[in-house]
């Protein structure tokens, strides 16, 4: 669940339900997705969770993608725990794990106004046996941390039974022989840290975890955290240190790895900050690390690629101002434009409308191509890549809709054939891009919360596409007409017929790849949306802006010029032009916002 649908649509039902309901019903929901075959992918596809190389660590022998993890609290029961696995965390903890289910546990008590819960010590349990039935069944992509709970004994009989599903584990009783390989970390309250006898620790444990207490507000545990931090790194503890708690926005966690923290364990901030969270914060902490990337010159090929559609749309654009018809179309017709024009004026004019719209959406989707080329895939970054991957791939398997109502002309081959090897070079040239984008966002500041409805409206706005796309093509393979076409044109399709059993085919060919074009340029923008809001990139605000007035302008003007008019008929255009417009105003200061201070 990426931030734009948790505090657009979801965070505001939540508050209103008890906690134990709203938490069980957000992780019980994702854990569905989780399960359902390709609901992973969706999920990725939703949010691009992965993190780069870069800001990989690795401790006592333990590979962790981020720094970044779970704190058991949030979710006791397991419920969610096929979901939170791909929601970008470098490790997950789990637990406290007790040897019995709890009977009668508190539970938490959530402060939406104050940003603050209150995690009893009470804890809810499900008991070692159940949680080793979820592990069994559970394949995460990093590491999995166990905190244990009971008695001495108790713990060591709980680590025996979790050890072959665990990557560490976290217990609160100190000086304890542990019979395990894994790392064992010791848990401590943040009061206590000053009073820590540093030999004890490091003969005995592989490190420590300061928990924060149940009654202080965040601001002053943040503090009181990384006065921790500094005391233990000035005492000359060099065993790894890991955080519980503190981190409500991306600045919390950078300062507390700045102080000396190895690790930071998410807890209530996560709750209130959003999902978005982890990975605001893998983004920031990559820009300390590499805030130039290096680029990669085969950028080039895709960047051709893109002029070489923008140029076909210019081309598109002055066939459709003038001669609409062209010879092979004549050809195949067997008549002449003239012809055409004294039988009904408004086919030719139609048709005109169907032409200029495709090349409206031709030159965006040039310019949006030509974009991500240049900024995105220069720059090394993976989602670029795979978002021109995948509208392309989209636009060359179009041309069999052209010839799905008995049409195709050599014109479109041609392109077809150009484009083809520009992109194949493209493609395989970059193929080895693994790069993940950088963020400036460090605050949860009121102009990142506003981009987040303008994020949502260019997300609709990229589905809508989509959807206009799928809708426009089956009409082009099938019944060519909507009502409001047949109106404007004033004759039924068996009229048409009669005059020329051809031009139908004409006519559709033209819908069709109209229809493809629009959704191929539907998943542009849709990924776009989903995958390139990173505070700072003003090429991503400038790219929707410059790519998205093609076709707008062309799509709403031709049908104007031609009067064709009918309200209903352009009502999809004008809804998808106030989304357009609400994003940009939305989303402006965001993309244009320098680093926050």
């Amino acid at each position: 669940m990426p931030d734009w649908s948790y505090h657009g649509l979801f965070k505001p039902i939540l508050s209103r339900l008890t906690p134990y309901q709203s938490r069980e019903f957000i992780h019980r929901g994702m854990n569905l997705v989780a399960s359902i075959p390709g609901g992973k992918h969706f999920i990725h596809f939703l949010g691009r969770e992965e993190s780069s190389e870069l800001v990989k660590k690795e401790i006592h022998g333990v590979t962790y993608p981020n720094p970044i993890g779970l704190s058991g609290k949030i979710d006791p029961l397991l419920t969610g725990s096929h979901a939170f696995s791909n929601l970008g965390f470098g490790f997950i903890e789990i637990g406290p794990v007790t040897k019995v289910p709890t009977k009668n546990p508190s539970l938490p008590i959530v402060d939406w106004q104050k940003q603050q819960i209150d995690f009893s010590t009470n804890y809810e349990s499900i008991g070692i046996e159940k949680t080793v039935q979820k592990l069994k069944k559970w394949k995460p992509k990093q590491p999995v941390w166990a905190r244990v709970a009971g008695t001495s004994k108790e713990q060591k009989d709980l680590i025996t039974k979790l050890d072959p599903y665990i990557a560490a584990f976290v217990t609160s009783t100190p000086n304890i022989r542990w019979t395990t390989d894994r790392p064992v970390y010791l848990s401590v309250p943040i009061h206590e840290v000053k009073n820590l006898s540093f030999d004890g620790i490091q003969s005995t444990c592989s490190g420590i975890v300061i928990d924060e207490p149940l009654d202080m507000a965040q601001e002053h545990y943040l503090r009181e955290l990384l006065d921790s931090i500094h005391y233990l790194r000035k005492s000359g503890f060099t065993l790894p240190i890991i955080t519980v708690g503190g981190v409500f926005e991306p600045a919390n966690a950078l300062a507390l790895f700045d102080a000396g923290a190895d690790l930071v364990l998410l807890s209530e901030g996560y709750v209130f900050s959003g999902p978005g969270l982890t990975k605001r914060t893998t983004e920031a902490l990559l820009h300390q690390l590499q805030p130039h990337p290096p680029l990669h010159s085969a950028w080039i090929w895709y960047w051709l690629f893109g002029l070489s559609i923008f140029i076909g749309g210019l081309i598109a654009v002055l066939f459709s101002l003038t001669t609409i018809i062209l010879p092979y179309d004549e050809q195949f017709l067997g008549m002449q434009r003239e012809e055409i024009l004294l039988f009904n004026e408004r086919i030719l004019y139609f048709m005109a409308h169907d032409r200029m719209t495709l090349a409206g959406t031709m030159i965006s989707g040039g310019i949006v191509y030509m974009a991500l080329a240049r900024f995105g895939v220069r720059k090394q970054i993976l989602w670029t890549k795979q978002t021109i991957d995948l509208a392309a791939i989209l636009g060359f398997l179009g041309i069999f809709l052209f010839i799905g109502y008995g049409y195709f002309d050599w014109l479109h081959l041609i392109f077809w054939l150009i484009l083809l090897p520009i992109y194949l070079t493209g493609f395989i040239k970059t193929r080895h891009l693994r790069g993940t984008p950088t963020s400036l966002n460090t605050r949860n500041h009121r102009v990142w919360k506003h981009s987040l409805l303008g994020q949502l409206a260019f997300i609709i706005l990229g589905f809508s596409f989509v959807l206009g796309g799928i809708v426009i093509s089956f009409i082009g393979i099938s019944y060519v007409f909507v009502p409001t076409d047949i109106l404007y044109i004033c004759m039924p399709p068996e009229m048409l017929d009669l005059f020329n059993d051809k031009l139908i085919s004409v006519i559709a060919h033209d819908r069709a790849g109209f229809g493809s074009a629009l959704l191929s340029v539907g998943f542009l923008v849709l990924t776009i949306s989903l995958w390139g809001f990173q505070q700072g990139n003003k090429w991503v605000w400038w790219t929707l802006l410059i790519g998205g007035l093609p076709a707008f302008l062309a799509g709403i003007w031709i049908h104007f010029a031609i009067g064709y008019t009918t309200f209903i008929h352009l009502l999809p255009a004008y809804f998808a032009l106030c989304l357009f417009f609400i994003g940009l105003i939305m989303t402006y200061r965001f993309f244009h916002l320098g680093k926050d201070k």
